[in-house]
């Protein structure tokens, strides 16, 4: 099975799988440093649905939303998160905001991070259901660069 897949793809495969009556749960996110902080948040996500569909910020958007970054590309962040269990599919999209892509893959379940209010969660007009999902504590990626940058 191809994880890493584009938004015509993604949009057949969401169709077969709503046929299948899988529900499908999709977060979206820049991963660029992967920590535990992720790992546990995807993994929470994955057990509220059958599947779970990534929409990984492309390089372009990233930078735009966090000057300096992304530290990873697109393709080797798109790498790791393909190597993580919970992760069924993944698709990169360069817009600001993944809007388009939750309107392609219409997802059951639409899900942030904590630090996300529901009204303020892009999709939620689309999803059947949104969620915001615990904040881990003093994991993030801009503390780890922090650090790494203190260390130097």
């Amino acid at each position: 099975m191809k994880k890493i897949c584009d938004r015509k793809t993604i949009g057949k495969m969401s169709a077969r799988l709503r046929k299948q009556g899988k529900k499908i749960v999709f977060t979206n996110g820049c991963f660029d440093l992967l920590h535990a902080g992720h790992v546990r948040y995807l993994n929470r996500a994955k057990k509220l649905g059958d599947v779970l569909i990534v929409g990984l910020n492309a390089d372009r958007s990233v930078a735009g939303l966090k000057p300096g970054r992304p530290v990873n590309s697109e393709k080797h962040r798109a790498e790791v998160l393909a190597g993580l269990a919970a992760v069924d599919y993944i698709v990169i999209f360069s817009e600001k905001t993944p809007y388009n892509l939750i309107k392609t893959v219409r997802p059951d379940l639409l899900v942030k991070g904590g630090d996300w209010k529901k009204e303020d969660i892009v999709g939620s007009d689309i999803a059947k259901e949104t969620r915001s999902l615990a904040y881990v504590k003093g994991l993030s990626t801009t503390k780890t660069i922090e650090k790494i940058l203190r260390s130097v």
